[in-house]
């Protein structure tokens, strides 16, 4: 397997600048995720990796082997692209062998045949190996379309977003089976999505992208626990972290505290004379769920309750001192 570098990464369409001074290492045997909206340049960041673009400036490495100017084919890297990308012509298995009968590799049809067939076990598609691409479902296609980089053997796995036109039960599935791959085969991967369900259900580490830039590195929980930005707080949780004003906590923080966070399962129910009054917008006793409101400002809390609230109730709701994340005008963290 193989470490990855991108040191100093530029990249520019047009006017448009994609990315902007990246700097990442992953490390060798990591499952390393990409996180962050449409357009926050995830898949230009693979593209670069993968030798399909070219980074205006900075380095890539592979290994510690400047690999930079390296063709596609020379950087032994398997890409897994949103779309299925297969060929409708070709039955499951000749899709699989695929990659292995191309002129670079010209491996033995033993071979081949041994490898697409544990492949496809792995993947529970061993009963369609005759079948054309055309008469799979949609699930069926993108196991086939892993299988096709898996078959493979690389020092690096590339995915731009494989699951996401998939539905939840299935994105669930293969979630699993992803990440039990990767931890028998201790493969390099580094994948992209905008889904944080999936970036912490799978990543070793994650790193968020925002318009090019990277806000932070680290751990699922890390980034989760101690976010280097308001940006980054909203980025991972459902729901979504309360982002409210530090007014409401007159004299309690730094003057530079603008804006006060606490994720929801944080938030506490509170006695008569505690805390601040709201009022219920909607609950859901299934999720242990609230939304209510305070001054024009919306809440969300997860209240382990036997009744939900009913919606206009009213309802008196603390935020503990200790689980407050401060932020300053520019939304950078502050400390406590």
């Amino acid at each position: 397997m193989a470490s990855i570098s991108l040191q100093g990464i530029h990249k520019h369409f047009g006017d448009v600048a994609a990315l902007a001074d990246v700097q990442l290492e992953i490390a060798d045997g990591e499952f390393f995720v990409l996180l962050g909206p449409s357009g926050a340049g995830k898949t230009t960041t693979l593209r670069i990796i993968a030798g399909l673009e070219q980074a205006d400036a900075g380095l890539v490495r592979m290994d510690g082997e400047d690999i930079t100017a390296a063709a596609p084919a020379q950087r032994d890297c398997a890409f897994v692209f949103q779309q299925y990308s297969l060929y409708p012509h070709l039955t499951v298995f000749d899709n699989l062998a695929f990659p292995l009968r191309a002129p670079l590799r010209r491996v033995p049809e033993a071979d081949i045949r041994r490898r697409v067939e544990r492949v496809a076990a792995t993947l529970h598609i061993e009963g369609k190996l005759q079948r054309k691409a055309t008469a799979l479902s949609g699930g069926e296609m993108q196991r086939v379309a892993i299988g096709r980089a898996l078959v493979r053997e690389p020092q690096v796995y590339l995915m731009d977003e494989p699951l996401s036109s998939l539905d939840a039960k299935l994105r669930e599935e293969l979630r699993v089976e992803l990440k039990r791959l990767q931890r028998q085969s201790g493969t390099t991967v580094v994948y992209v999505t905008h889904d944080q369900v999936e970036a912490t259900t799978l990543a070793d580490r994650i790193a968020i992208l925002e318009a090019g830039h990277i806000q932070q590195v680290g751990t699922p929980e890390e980034i989760y626990e101690a976010p280097v930005s308001v940006q980054v707080a909203q980025r991972l949780g459902s729901p979504a972290i309360n982002v409210l004003p530090a007014g409401w906590f007159a004299g309690q923080h730094p003057v530079a505290a603008v804006s006060v966070g606490i994720r929801p399962e944080d938030v506490e129910l509170a006695g008569e004379g505690e805390g601040f009054e709201c009022t219920v917008v909607e609950s859901s006793l299934l999720k242990h769920h609230v939304i209510a409101e305070h001054a024009g400002v919306e809440v969300r809390a997860r209240l382990m309750q036997s009744v939900a609230p009913h919606p206009l109730s009213r309802i008196r709701l603390r935020f503990p001192p200790g689980q407050r994340l401060l932020f300053d005008q520019a939304g950078k963290r502050l400390a406590a």
